[in-house]
């Protein structure tokens, strides 16, 4: 019933995201642009993009290792990795993560709990470098700091994600060094103890993933390579604002790219369909850019670039024999 309820949620926000981003605009205007976009540069787009696949290969090995203590191999990694991103594209409920755990677990000597682990792991530095490069794009993206995002001015907008990015660092040295602390802090001021148990096993969890990190000098690499991988990424939206014609920046491509992360992160249909959209539409509105040029270029981008790990994933499901079912995640 949970899990209907989580996907009906999904299926309005992205109607809701789909009716705003569509709302008023030219279908002939935006075939106009799609048809006028750069081709080569629209390639280069999604070519970038799909490298970022590979570039995860090279951070999640610093984060998990085999039952023994050796590395991971880079195949059964990038199977892993490629069967995960299409199932977040295909199924609901973000499968993705779970079948990833479980791909790697069955390609490679890995214990399933360890997977997990290091996947809540990779999202604790992809929020920690996602947060950074947010307050970077709104900084250098040419915004007048006067400017209004609600009610809140950019400039203080911009302080306060440099005070979270400060708290989720305090926080991952807290919970590294006092666990025991940091669990009696949740389970006093969270009464409910189903939602308590939750967020305990949560912090279990990125304690469990930083402890195969080993050193502060292995903790920085994977920051290191978080925020390399995310810059590279933002490479690629800024790629298809040239292809398109849109004067925006590299700061803008990093400030669209942030937004966008954390705008998927709400409930949506597979794909992350209407919220894509809409997020790029309302966030190239801070540059003045036309709706009907700003949704052209979103659907062009999204489609070009989630076919290719789409299509991958595909191919490793098959070469590898992985089911897509819900039987094959382990109960």
């Amino acid at each position: 019933m949970r899990n209907k309820l989580t996907i009906a949620v999904g299926i309005a926000v992205s109607a809701v995201f789909l009716w705003w981003a569509f709302k008023g605009l030219s279908f002939a205007e935006m075939w106009h642009h799609a048809r006028s976009a750069n081709l080569l540069l629209i390639i280069a787009s999604v070519a970038v993009t799909t490298a970022t696949f590979v570039i995860r290969i090279f951070r999640w090995r610093l984060m998990l290792l085999t039952d023994d203590g050796g590395p991971v191999g880079r195949i059964p990694m990038w199977h892993a990795i490629a069967i995960g991103f299409m199932a977040n594209n295909v199924l609901p409920l973000r499968a993705g993560e779970i079948l990833r755990a479980v791909a790697i677990s069955r390609l490679a000597p890995v214990r399933f709990t360890s997977a997990l682990s290091s996947l809540v792991l990779e999202r604790l530095f992809d929020a920690i470098a996602i947060i950074g490069l947010l307050f970077v794009g709104l900084v250098s993206a040419g915004i007048p700091p006067a400017t209004k995002i609600g009610d809140i001015v950019v400039a203080d907008i911009a302080i306060r994600l440099a005070v979270i990015c400060g708290v989720l660092l305090a926080g991952c040295a807290v919970t590294i060094a006092w666990p025991q602390f940091v669990n009696r802090i949740i389970s006093a001021l969270i009464p409910n103890r189903a939602v308590a148990g939750r967020l305990i096993g949560i912090v279990e969890s990125i304690r469990a993933g930083i402890s195969t990190l080993a050193s502060p000098t292995r903790i920085l690499a994977v920051l290191a390579w978080s925020v390399g991988m995310w810059l590279f990424n933002a490479a690629s939206f800024y790629l298809g604002y040239l292809a398109f014609g849109i004067e925006v920046g590299f700061g803008g491509a990093i400030l669209q790219q942030s937004v966008l992360v954390l705008g998927i992160a709400a409930p949506s249909t597979p794909g992350y369909v209407g919220v894509f959209e809409g997020v790029i539409k309302a966030v190239l509105a801070l540059f003045a850019v036309p709706g009907d040029l700003a949704v052209a270029f979103a659907l062009t981008y999204h489609v070009t670039t989630f076919l290719p790990i789409t299509l991958l994933g595909a191919y490793s499901a098959l070469r590898t024999g992985m089911s897509l079912k819900p039987a094959a995640v382990p109960q």
